[in-house]
């Protein structure tokens, strides 16, 4: 098994691609921090790749299969994970140009990166497209916006998929996760602000990046006839809040 990971320099990505190399997969380990790259290809060992790679250029995503050795080409399993949120201020307030970046990495690199391997998975009648979406796809809160909207993107894209695939025997699956720790995710949000990043797992105990790569690892074993069109994954410390209401006082 050949396994694409996108993201795969931390968080969900690293340990999808710990996961999926302890299982026996070769894997694809694809980010923009190349020296993260090489340090994890330096502890896995042959059976990952490093490859240096921006989601939002879109020639480098086009021209991905041919970039990368013979015998790494034949891709079974693409985990589209790379994405990122930025912000948490009320839309009116949001930056446009992090809304831009937002829907470039979350929504077109992962449309066009899936665009670009689907022919040779429809080809050989076998692959498994798995994209990492959110809970705020489709639960809204202040402050989620444009990253919530991508979110949304990614869950219907990947039903739309679902549509189109039928009789290919190609998947597709959407892992939708909730408040997730151990990982850059709130870092980056926040912009470097540790401390803040810090407050949204207080008293918690949050998901982790090994539960999602688990959770990608069992999709990825399942037999071909079955697939996974969603898993929403929450911690047992999340639930459902009210309805954001405005009182007059």
């Amino acid at each position: 098994m050949i396994v694409l990971v996108t993201g795969a320099s931390s968080g969900f990505g690293e340990a999808i691609a710990r996961r999926f190399v302890a299982g026996g997969a070769r894997v694809i380990a694809a980010a923009r921090r190349s020296e993260r790259l090489q340090a994890l290809a330096a502890d896995l060992g042959p059976a990952l790749l490093p490859l240096t790679l921006d989601m939002r250029e879109r020639s480098a995503l086009t021209a991905l299969p041919h970039s990368l050795p013979p015998e790494w080409r034949e891709i079974d399993v693409l985990v589209n994970n790379a994405g990122l949120a930025l912000g948490t201020e009320l839309a009116q307030h949001a930056s446009l140009d992090e809304w831009e970046t937002m829907i470039q990495t979350n929504c077109f690199g992962l449309a066009a990166l899936t665009h670009t391997l689907l022919p040779q998975m429809v080809a050989r009648g076998s692959g498994l497209v798995i994209n990492l979406g959110s809970v705020a796809g489709s639960y809204p809160y202040p402050g989620g916006n444009v990253y919530g909207a991508s979110k949304a993107f990614v869950d219907q894209f990947t039903l739309n998929l679902r549509a189109d695939l039928v009789g290919t025997g190609v998947r597709a699956t959407n892992i939708a996760p909730g408040l997730c720790g151990g990982t850059e995710f709130s870092n980056v949000r926040m912009r470097g602000d540790d401390a803040a990043a810090a407050k949204v797992y207080q008293g918690t105990q949050p998901l982790s990046a090994e539960d999602i790569a688990e959770t990608a690892w069992w999709i990825a074993n399942l037999p071909p006839h079955v697939n996974i069109n969603k898993i929403e994954m929450m911690p047992v410390c999340q639930g459902f809040g009210a309805f954001n209401i405005k009182r007059e006082v």
